[in-house]
């Protein structure tokens, strides 16, 4: 493993320092972090294990697999190995001499079934949810952090311009996709979204060309040879691209566990006149929202600002004929 991929220890002590004050505002005595992301973002590893993180103390991560690498990449000083998570009352007792009478866990993405095993776990401990102060601690980034994020945005323009030198007609929607992932993974991108939703799946890219932008989602008829798969309604179909219609690439790209997600349309020779109108419109929109972009503001807010711009120009209709174009109407 490549040493400039793990987390400094500075930024881990940071993070357990700023969770600590959480959990004692609080007034909860301990979190029990069980998903990987979180057990990475606090621990710097992403092994098989789960970490408790005391309002006052230092945390103990106890490992089940695999140790010698979580030893290794976690800055963290008490590590345990464990064949069970049933071990880890016994553990925490030795630790700190008595299980705390709260314990946070993260209620947001814990299934229901493992929460009551917790619990049976922890018997005599109060269970309460810790989701809000995870997630209010890792809103806020890092110098480190902000670097990470500008590393994945460079390589995130870079494969936006192969697109642009690579894009031809002929060329289905899926082989495109192929082209330009393979691009971005040889220099390092992961390739995988993580989401903190049941029902989401990370999907990390999309080409939508002419009418199948359009239809993205819906099902084709078998006859069109064109769209996406009923079973996985997302990312590109068998339709090929052609001139003078509108191109639209998402591409979340992943470094190092940071993701940039980008959109950008595309037009082989030119683009329609109503959707190039709709583009530049979405442009005006844009500018605005960062404009406005500062320390404190709201997503809502900025959302408000985006749809004030849009009637103030009367930019609101630009959705509509795009997708008009789109349908060939």
């Amino acid at each position: 493993m490549n040493q400039n991929r793990r987390i400094p220890v500075f930024e881990i002590e940071n993070r357990i320092g700023a969770i600590q004050h959480r959990l004692k505002m609080a007034d909860i005595e301990a979190l029990f972090i069980v998903q990987r992301v979180d057990l990475l973002y606090f621990s710097g590893t992403a092994q098989h294990g789960f970490l408790f993180i005391p309002a006052e103390g230092k945390p103990l991560l106890l490992i089940k697999r695999y140790y010698p690498r979580a030893k290794a990449e976690s800055p963290i000083s008490d590590v345990v190995e464990i064949e069970s998570v049933k071990e880890t009352p016994a553990h925490i007792r030795d630790a700190y001499g008595r299980l705390p009478k709260t314990l946070a866990f993260e209620l947001d993405v814990l299934p229901v079934n493992e929460f009551n095993f917790y619990q049976r776990l922890f018997p005599d401990t109060i269970c309460v949810d810790g989701a809000t102060n995870i997630l209010e601690t890792r809103m806020i980034k890092s110098e480190w952090e902000i670097a990470q994020l500008t590393r994945t945005a460079h390589l995130s323009a870079r494969t936006f311009q192969y697109m642009r030198e690579t894009i031809r007609p002929g060329l289905t929607e899926m082989e495109f996709a192929g082209m330009f992932e393979a691009f971005a993974k040889k220099y390092g991108h992961a390739g995988k979204l993580r989401l903190r939703d049941y029902q989401a799946e990370g999907y990390p890219w999309h080409v939508l060309s002419g009418s199948s932008g359009g239809r993205v989602g819906l099902l084709d008829s078998p006859a069109s040879g064109e769209g996406t798969s009923p079973a996985f309604p997302v990312g590109a179909g068998d339709k090929k691209m052609a001139p003078n219609e509108p191109v639209m690439i998402d591409l979340a790209l992943v470094l190092s566990g940071y993701h940039t997600d980008e959109t950008r349309m595309f037009a082989i020779r030119s683009m329609p006149e109503e959707a190039m109108n709709a583009s530049l419109a979405a442009i005006e929109v844009q500018n605005a929202v960062l404009e406005a972009v500062k320390p404190g503001i709201s997503a809502n807010r900025l959302f408000e600002i985006a749809i004030e711009k849009a009637h103030k120009g009367d930019l609101e209709t630009g959705h509509d004929v795009f997708r008009r174009t789109q349908n060939g109407v």
